[in-house]
């Protein structure tokens, strides 16, 4: 299965330097049943660019945790075991959950296919949502139209070959 994994470029050069994701268990983002539901397609290209949207909207709310993250979004996409992989029924149609998964194992980086990066022109987008998450949450209109301004800007393609470049000013 393939799955989307937020970071912020510190976590991106974290990752680098370690050679790992993550260790299990943390949190991705894939097409799950739910998020076919809510999108309503069988474009299963549709459907994982949908699922790299909610990995970025989740690094979103990773910057507003680590304030000296440059203002980019970070999305990962790794092939992972579907055995590796497991969603909450539970919190499925939840909004804030659609498409989430759990990785339940070691991901090693070399097994990354693609690194998505804002580019540099989105910062100043990025950071306004940033600062706009807490009051979109809470219902605020103007505020859901902040942080969807972060999400009109597309996060670029990279091989994992460029991730040192990415990652040296991290």
């Amino acid at each position: 299965m393939r799955v989307y994994v937020p970071l912020t470029l510190p976590g991106l050069a974290e990752a680098h330097k370690t050679g790992e994701l993550g260790s299990g268990p943390f949190v991705a983002y894939g097409v799950t049943p739910a998020l076919r539901e809510w999108y309503v397609s069988d474009d299963i290209e549709e459907l994982e660019y949908a699922a790299l949207g909610r990995a970025a909207l989740a690094s979103l709310r990773l910057l507003a945790d680590d304030f000296g993250a440059e203002r980019r979004r970070v999305v990962v996409a790794v092939d992972v075991a579907d055995g590796a992989v497991t969603a909450d029924p539970g919190r499925g149609l939840e909004p804030a959950a659609l498409g989430e998964v759990t990785v339940t194992g070691a991901v090693p980086l070399a097994k990354a296919a693609a690194v998505h990066v804002d580019a540099g022109d989105a910062e100043e987008d990025v950071a306004a949502a940033v600062a706009a998450l807490e009051a979109a949450d809470g219902g605020d209109d103007d505020a859901r139209f902040v942080v969807d301004g972060a999400e009109d800007h597309e996060l670029l393609w990279y091989a994992t070959q460029e991730i040192p470049n990415l990652v040296q000013r991290a």
